[in-house]
């Protein structure tokens, strides 16, 4: 058994599930590659009553999709015990077999605790094949009745897991027992997976690593020991031999049906870290306002690619969407974009400006993901808080202000955060002080805002002591990012 880094929730959950003497129908999902069938096939250490992981379109005939699936589910039964099976005709049938599989274990094994895991589950349904109501049919006719059963699906489509299984109104609405989605690694996490590995990195390092693979443990997987930041990005994106060379296209290829749009997406939001509102992605993507362009977002939104927010300003509050997959940022504002494929080194692919635009980014979506951290820092973590972006177009009357993360406190008190990303301790100069005392005055102005703001700095290394430093009522480092919550 592999060591499980963090996860620390959901294993103390599937331990409640495993003991709780009941029959237990449990989804797991979450984004590609974030370590979904790791977490459950280490935490049972294998000991399954079956397991079957459905086949993906570059696995299966595409022109017999049902019958490529039925003999991949076939094979799995003859591999944990049920003998002189063939294909099964359809997915009734099949279902079937797996029954009279686990009614034969439950015979022999009366006391024994039963764990099916089905993995990739939205890859097995495929068109008119009717597998979603011979699986309906199998655990409403069937599982529900048996106490020592433990139905464990899973699903990187979150789309269709959220679809089918979580929303649906059809055979299995409010038949599950349990849902987990599995988030990728925080910091604190990602630090502990380096350390089993043997990795040395300073947290710079390791936060730099973090803003380009997004605490995914599979791309985490191909950090190799003794290898600095640069050596790594060649090794994973630039060198001839590059591991993650063409991943985020066959990432959307197997997680979404209309991946093109999907992409499309992606690619419009890569531009500005505020995002757009949906009429500016429905004009640039030329996707349809109404459903098709409904269905695009949310299925990004419900895999963790992209964020749904309410970006405040003048004269309303607006909708928003953003990029928040760290892998899918660092592609499309950097990988695309460099001019010399070869480079050995860093500081060879990228145009300067280019990475400066991306770690600004990358920094400020680091922290949105981290913020009960930042509220660790501040020390109200238990404080009642509300969060959120902040903007105000110039005008005649008022300069313009845009505000990335403001903390509404239940306190009485209003953080008003500035992300910096910096190689070194941040030096507040006249120009930084000067934006700073503009943008809380004309918050103050705009909103009617009477409670006390409390500007806040939120960078790696701390600040650099001067006449403006002062001004700044706390300070969040690095270091308070990878803290354990």
């Amino acid at each position: 058994m592999q060591k499980i880094i963090g996860r620390v929730a959901e294993k103390a959950e599937l331990k409640r599930l495993f003991e709780s003497g009941k029959p237990e129908l449990v989804v797991v999902y979450g984004r590609r590659r974030v370590g979904k069938t790791f977490l459950i096939r280490e935490f049972f250490e294998g000991q399954f009553a079956f397991y079957h992981t459905g086949l993906s379109q570059q696995e299966m005939d595409m022109s017999h999709q049902k019958d490529s699936q039925l003999q991949n589910f076939a094979s799995s039964l003859r591999r944990y015990g049920k003998t002189g099976q063939g294909t099964p005709k359809d997915w009734l049938t099949a279902f079937d077999s797996l029954q009279a599989l686990l009614e034969e274990r439950m015979e022999s094994e009366p006391s024994q605790r039963q764990v099916v895991f089905i993995d990739e589950l939205p890859w097995m349904d495929t068109p008119r094949s009717g597998f979603l109501s011979a699986l309906e049919h199998f655990w409403n006719g069937w599982g529900t009745g048996q106490t020592s059963l433990m139905l464990i699906v899973c699903g990187s489509a979150t789309a269709w897991i959220s679809d089918h299984l979580l929303h649906d109104k059809g055979g299995l609405y409010g038949r599950k027992t349990c849902e987990i989605k599995l988030h990728p690694f925080t910091l604190n996490e990602a630090e502990q997976y380096y350390k089993e590995q043997g990795i040395e990195l300073d947290r710079y390092a390791q936060m730099q690593l973090y803003m380009m693979l997004g605490g995914i443990p599979y791309y985490m997987s191909f950090v190799r020991k003794g290898d600095s930041v640069e050596q790594t990005i060649v090794n994973l994106f630039i060198g001839r031999d590059a591991k993650l060379s063409g991943e985020l296209e066959q990432l959307f290829v197997s997680l979404f049906t209309n991946h093109q749009e999907c992409m499309s997406v992606i690619h419009f939001l890569s531009t500005r870290k505020t995002g757009f509102t949906r009429k500016e992605i429905a004009k640039k993507t030329g996707l349809p306002y109404g459903g098709g362009l409904t269905k695009t977002l949310k299925a990004l939104t419900e895999s963790d690619f992209i964020q749904r927010y309410d970006y405040y300003g003048l004269p309303t509050k607006e909708e928003r969407y953003r990029l928040i997959d760290f892998f899918s940022l660092f592609a499309l504002t950097l990988l695309e974009k460099q001019t010399k494929p070869d480079a050995e080194v860093w500081k060879g692919p990228f145009d300067k400006r280019a990475m400066d635009t991306w770690y600004a980014f990358a920094f400020e979506t680091l922290c949105w993901n981290h913020i009960p951290q930042i509220k660790k820092a501040l020390g109200i973590a238990a404080v009642q808080t509300v969060e959120f972006s902040w903007r105000a177009e110039a005008s005649d009357e008022y300069p313009g202000a845009q505000i990335d993360l403001i903390i509404r406190r239940a306190d009485r008190i209003v953080n008003l955060c500035e992300m910096k990303f910096s190689i070194s301790e941040y030096l507040i100069d006249k120009s930084d002080d000067a934006s700073l005392r503009n943008k809380i005055a004309t918050y103050q102005r705009l909103t009617g805002c009477k409670e006390s703001i409390h500007p806040i700095i939120v960078t790696t290394y701390g600040l650099v002591t001067n006449k403006y430093s002062h001004y700044i009522q706390k300070v969040v480092t690095m270091d308070n990012l990878f803290e354990d919550i």
